[in-house]
């Protein structure tokens, strides 16, 4: 199907782009707050990544999925606008201890699952907050994670295993943190 709108976009029919952003515009605005970490930038970084694909339609030659085509643009230019803001920080990583288990992770609530996992991914860095989203949320294999990233192999692998660390480390500082407020 995304062949066919392809196809009209680089006719000329600027309607059929809205394929295109209806259908990734929730993922894109996700990639884009995993890299900036926040909300206004990401918006921004979205808006230009949809001009740009919109503007280099014809220059998609189909080798690879739309989507990671796509992503590669918005990652792109997202660590672009990061660079600008002069936002980028290493974070060093945290050792996990008392990590928490996953019964804990189960008992909460869907809205509050999200909540937590979003807060989580916020304070970790941009590139395992990106490597997660992309393997974890949209699913994407390995190669594709490679692909959107311009990674290695080697370090996609290494950057998710890292961030699943940094992640349970910054997941459970913060269940503990809300467990104090509450008492």
């Amino acid at each position: 199907m995304e062949e066919l709108y392809i196809k009209k976009v680089i006719e000329g029919d600027d309607q059929g782009y809205r394929y295109f952003i209806r259908r990734y515009k929730d993922m894109a605005f996700s990639i884009a707050v995993s890299v900036v970490k926040d909300e206004f930038l990401a918006e921004e970084v979205c808006q230009e990544a949809f001009m740009k694909a919109f503007e280099k339609m014809h220059a998609f030659k189909g080798q690879s999925k739309f989507s990671t085509w796509f992503y590669r643009i918005i990652v792109n230019i997202a660590f672009r606008r990061l660079d600008k803001e002069k936002k980028w920080k290493n974070e060093p990583l945290v050792a996990v201890e008392n990590t928490i288990d996953e019964q804990s992770v189960d008992a909460l609530e869907s809205d509050e699952r999200k909540y937590y996992i979003n807060e989580a991914l916020k304070l970790m860095s941009s590139n395992e907050s990106l490597a997660l989203r992309l393997f974890y949320l949209e699913e994407l294999s390995l190669k594709e994670v490679k692909d959107v990233t311009g990674w290695s192999s080697s370090k996609v692998k290494v950057v998710i295993h890292r961030a699943r660390k940094s992640f349970y480390s910054h997941l459970n500082a913060l269940l503990k943190n809300e467990s104090r407020l509450i008492i």
